[in-house]
């Protein structure tokens, strides 16, 4: 794989028609959607595209990417080192109207004035590739274990029967049954 970076902007449909192939780096740093969403980040994205034209005669991209992403923690909000990877396959259109043609195997890309922005499409890749949550082991948080525990649990236990909502109705109807 080159390591060099990969441009910001090409020509897809010549890419395409020439079914070739485009892989190299793209900075993290450059990113700043995903900085929105995890922090900024430092490294790189390894892509790897392929343009070409499927047997029913759309333009695709098939393509791949590698990054280490530094996410925080939901328990201690600390930094965890998280690989991240993806393939996909993306359709071309010209019109918003014509990704509902595309199958569903295919997911759109809007091709605007012949022009593509891949940074862009990298950088939708990788926020739909971040995972739900991430922790650290037990053992490698900061949070202790015996803070662990949800307060949801605790709630649970700690509520006693006088504590329940519906004591008062359950005493009102012992009270019709005594009648």
């Amino acid at each position: 794989m080159s390591t060099s970076q990969l441009p910001g902007r090409v020509e897809p449909y010549k890419l395409a028609a020439r079914h070739e192939k485009l892989a190299g780096l793209v900075p993290l740093g450059n990113l700043k959607r995903l900085a929105e969403e995890i922090g900024a980040q430092t490294g790189d994205c390894r892509v790897t595209l392929d343009f070409g034209i499927d047997a029913q005669g759309r333009r695709e991209i098939r393509g791949s990417l590698e990054a280490t992403l530094m996410i925080g923690c939901r328990r201690c909000l600390e930094p965890i080192e998280c690989p991240v990877a993806s393939e996909f396959l993306l359709g071309m259109v010209a019109d918003e109207s014509l990704a509902g043609e595309l199958p569903a195997s295919h997911e759109p890309v809007l091709v605007e004035d012949e022009q593509l922005d891949l940074l862009t499409v990298v950088e939708d890749e990788l926020i739909l590739s971040l995972p739900q949550v991430v922790y650290h082991d037990e053992a490698d948080c900061l949070v202790p274990a015996e803070q662990l525990v949800s307060e949801a649990d605790e709630s649970e236990q700690a509520t006693a029967p006088e504590d329940n909502p519906f004591a008062v109705l359950g005493a009102l109807k012992g009270n019709l049954k005594d009648k």
